[in-house]
């Protein structure tokens, strides 16, 4: 990935408020890869604790934007055809991970896995609490 792609994704994640109101943290970024951080909220819990599926879904959705995004040598605009999540267990823990891979980049459709795990900060343990296969379409 060039410096300047970096930076135009990077100027991206910083400007998107969603992320801003998620107190988001671009944790790895590369050519068909990014990785983000999501501390827990107050607001993106149930009342049992764990983290609500819809939070885990939009975490999805932003993170494999961004690593379609990240396939593409020049700035671009994706959007989500499919998104189709696996909720595996509860998510307990003080964060969410997302890992994103483009599992296949077309001219204007890819196919990204994104993996959704909890983080103990205590014992920086990650557990596998979703899993995710999303198509996104290229329109710039």
């Amino acid at each position: 990935m060039t410096e300047e792609k970096r930076a135009t994704m990077v100027k991206s994640f910083n400007r998107s408020e969603a992320l801003r109101f998620y107190n988001a943290e671009l944790v790895e970024l590369d050519i068909d890869f990014i990785s983000i951080k999501v501390p827990k909220m107050n607001i993106m819990m149930r009342t049992a604790g764990m983290f609500n599926g819809a939070m885990i879904a939009s975490l999805v959705d932003a993170s494999s934007g961004y690593a379609a995004v990240s396939h593409y040598p020049e700035d671009c605009y994706v959007v989500t055809v499919e998104l189709k999540v696996n909720y595996l267990r509860p998510a307990l823990g003080d964060a969410l991970i997302s890992k994103s891979y483009v599992v296949k980049g077309g001219n204007k459709i890819s196919v990204i896995r994104t993996e959704i795990y909890t983080l103990h900060e205590e014992t920086l343990v990650e557990n596998h609490v979703a899993t995710s296969l999303v198509t996104m379409m290229k329109i710039k």
